[in-house]
């Protein structure tokens, strides 16, 4: 079984209790499909769990087979920049099927962002490198696709379904 290498820390974006006893990391791709079906999963997870369970999300863009993967989670770092990753975040998953410029331009701007500054942070690929830095950590991991969770550091395996990951989560809990 694979660990996760890169420890969550503060750079992270982390959703709900800092202090709490269960680490749920995502690697994921706003574009994979598979990854916009376990968007209401993670948030079912987080309603079930509530303070006992933290949850991460790293970029995975596979750019090989998506073409706006990369585009999507430099458009969530420009919004983490502003303080509103976790609703661009959602706001991708949301849209997904309509991800692209126009797309991104309309988000940036329901969230009160200046699309023009998202523009010149695209251009000057600005976000490039923090996207690469979590795609190089999800691959020292063990990360080969999307979505890949980790609970508490351990890669999960098992089925991609809420009974299934609410087992794997009191488990952990219990440990």
């Amino acid at each position: 079984m694979s660990t996760l290498k890169i420890p969550v820390a503060s750079q992270d974006h982390i959703q709900g209790n800092a202090e709490a006893v269960c680490t749920l990391v995502e690697y994921g791709d706003y574009q994979c499909s598979n990854c916009g079906e376990a968007y209401p999963l993670v948030k079912e997870l987080q309603k079930h769990f509530g303070e006992r369970l933290r949850f991460v999300f790293r970029n995975f863009p596979l750019t090989k087979i998506h073409a706006y993967a990369q585009a999507a989670a430099e458009v969530a770092e420009f919004a983490a920049g502003h303080g509103k990753f976790w609703p661009m975040h959602d706001l991708l998953f949301e849209n997904q099927k309509a991800l692209g410029d126009d797309l991104f331009a309309q988000l940036t701007a329901r969230l009160g962002l200046d699309a023009a500054e998202l523009q010149k942070a695209l251009a000057d690929k600005t976000f490039t490198d923090r996207v690469s830095a979590d795609f190089s950590g999800g691959v020292r991991s063990g990360v080969n696709g999307t979505p890949t969770f980790f609970i508490n550091d351990q890669r999960y395996d098992d089925p991609m379904d809420l009974d299934s990951m609410i087992q794997a989560i009191e488990k952990a809990l219990a440990s």
